[in-house]
């Protein structure tokens, strides 16, 4: 990678069906760092709680929309960050509670900081009432090793072809 690092940002509606879309550009986008299927499947589960946390609790499923900012950075460190202009969260602290949700009539659990927090190395919040809540979420990925330029060779060609 250059000592670069590759970014993805897309913004969609906050609807259910798009919980799975988040799921698969993720997956796409970190093929780059040769994950195992664990952390493949650790960092879709914890984008598909945030992305859901914002559609459903943001929102209130009435729409809206969805950003999500994703970051390989030459270490081989993965950030993401799913953001909603939603209702935001009073009580950050609260709310990442295992088992504190606002959705129980819903039949949810208040699981989804606790998912992610599991999943990922690091998570942090940020949150206003009235404005929003964004999630920021860090993955290291400790096998990745970083990118080299292929050598390239020169073919030297005689009448009978290549020497």
């Amino acid at each position: 990678m250059n000592n670069k690092s590759n970014e993805i940002y897309f913004e969609f509606d906050a609807v259910s069906e798009n919980e799975s879309l988040a799921r698969v550009v993720i997956a796409a986008f970190l093929t780059r760092l040769d994950p195992t299927v664990e952390q493949l499947e650790d960092v879709k589960t914890a984008v598909s709680e945030a992305v859901t946390n914002a559609i459903i609790h943001g929102y209130g499923e009435h729409g809206g929309k969805v950003a999500m900012r994703a970051v390989i950075s030459q270490g081989g460190v993965l950030e993401v960050h799913v953001c909603d202009t939603g209702v935001g969260i009073a009580d950050i602290k609260q709310a990442m509670q295992p088992m504190f949700t606002t959705g129980a009539d819903k039949e949810r659990s208040g699981m989804g900081f606790a998912f992610m927090e599991a999943f990922m190395d690091k998570v942090s919040v940020e949150s206003k009432v009235g404005e929003g809540t964004k999630v920021h979420m860090w993955k290291v990925f400790d096998n990745y090793t970083q990118e080299t330029q292929p050598i390239l060779q020169a073919a030297v060609w005689n009448s009978d072809g290549r020497i």
